[in-house]
């Protein structure tokens, strides 16, 4: 019998975030879907452990919590609570542990599904408690990017060095498929990609039952994530979601129910949608609001559609939408240590911009993702240029930098006539 791979922890960017924030608050949240490491980035910290995962533990704390809840928060402090919403009045107990001990770092809680309605709480937790977002690996993480080029630097105006990219189209293409689930990572071929497939086999057969004690149907689970996937990237209503399955599948369905499992999707991390810019501009350029589609991770959608590898490098069309898929993780993962965000820009012209990384201190980036390539190089670069002209200068800063992230390259340069950097994923990090 083949054993296991052996396991070693990769760094993980929300280490040195979970650190700061242990610092300033009594407890942290970490949230995100299931098999993205939160557990294991958790026990990097604690000095204890209630595993509620565990079903002789979650029943066992079950009756304790309704005596005698001080024994389940009783240990070595950090302690972690994992699973913590199979029991949501730990809520509460941890809420006030946290004020009658009055120090920082107390607890670390991990969920696999968004806080329990209101009702089910008495204190929302805001001041003691801090939220952490994760997300599966980026490619950095993972130790695929070599991590030559620094957007931490790029915003601090350092200049570009000799940065070699060793990634051809056939890696990424695997790389998008595999994902980031840290399990995926330690594991190679085949065995690698089926982790995306057993993901979305266990979200749509239990996961999206359990996040609300609803009863879904795992086959309209399943049509709704292979819409979302033939549709990431893009604005779309929940109306095209419908008629996208009706043309696809023959199936029967409304907005109504669309939004329903959506909701659930997003509750369980699966989906994260990206939010739209709106900056200051010269013209009266209508701003385009809605948000653009998106899984946590681009090998859901890969699943989903049950698409290989090989189907990518033979559609280059599908590989930049699934590209950019990937590119928006990694830009997210990054974004949490650089304290910013990730938008997307689109105007009633057709202009847009497939990433906006603005940081809390007021700098941002504009980002296009495209394959490779002179022209689509020329075409990004085009793009770039074009918004960067039509921002009011009077009213907020000029973009830090603008940039253009490829799948394929030699080498991460800057353009000598407008400055855009061209930077290989395969050379990005934070």
């Amino acid at each position: 019998m083949k054993e296991m791979a052996d396991f070693t922890y990769k760094n993980r960017i929300a280490d040195s975030i979970l650190q700061r924030k242990m610092q300033g608050k009594g407890a942290v949240l970490i949230e995100g879907p299931k098999w993205c490491g939160k557990t294991t980035t958790a026990q990097q910290i604690a000095q204890s452990s209630l595993m509620l995962g565990k079903k002789v533990v979650l029943e066992k704390s079950r009756e304790l919590i309704e005596f005698n809840p001080d024994l389940l928060l009783a240990g070595d402090t950090p302690r972690l609570l994992d699973e913590w919403q199979t029991i949501p009045a730990l809520w509460d107990e941890v809420r006030s542990a946290v004020d009658e001990r009055r120090q920082f770092g107390q607890f670390v809680l991990t969920g696999s599904s968004v806080l329990p309605e209101a009702m089910e709480t008495i204190h929302s937790g805001t001041g003691r408690i801090g939220h952490l977002n994760m997300r599966p690996m980026s490619l950095y993480e993972s130790g695929e990017s070599n991590g030559t080029v620094s957007l931490e630097d790029l915003f601090a105006g350092k200049e570009l060095g000799v940065c070699p990219n060793e990634l051809t189209l056939q890696d990424i293409c695997y790389l998008i498929c595999r994902g980031g689930w840290p399990q995926a990572t330690l594991l190679k071929g085949d065995v690698a990609l089926d982790q995306a497939f057993d993901y979305v086999n266990s979200v749509v057969t239990n996961d999206i039952n359990r996040v609300d004690k609803v009863r879904r149907s795992p086959e309209r689970a399943k049509m709704i994530l292979r819409s979302y996937a033939r549709n990431q990237g893009h604005q779309i209503p929940y109306t095209t979601i419908c008629e996208d399955i009706k043309s696809n599948d023959s199936q029967t369905i409304n907005d109504d129910t669309v939004a329903d499992y959506v909701g659930a999707l997003r509750k369980l991390f699966v989906i994260e949608d990206m939010p739209a810019w709106n900056p200051n501009l010269r013209s009266k350029t209508a701003i385009r609001t809605s948000h653009n589609r998106y899984f946590v991770d681009p090998s859901i959608a890969a699943g989903a559609l049950q698409v290989s590898p090989k189907d990518l490098e033979q559609d280059p069309k599908a590989c930049g939408m699934f590209f950019e898929s990937l590119v928006v993780r990694d830009l997210r993962v990054f974004a949490d240590a650089l304290l910013g965000e990730v938008y997307h820009y689109r105007d009633n012209r057709g202009l847009e911009c497939d990433a906006v990384l603005h940081r809390r201190n007021g700098q941002y980036a504009l980002i296009e993702i495209k394959l490779g390539g002179m022209t689509k190089i020329k075409e990004g670069a085009a793009t770039l240029n074009a918004l960067k002209q039509d921002l009011n200068p009077d009213k907020m800063p000029l973009p830090a930098f603008c940039m253009i992230v490829t799948a394929v390259g030699d080498y991460a340069y800057q353009r000598k006539e407008d400055g855009i950097y061209v930077v290989p994923i395969g050379c990005l990090k934070h």
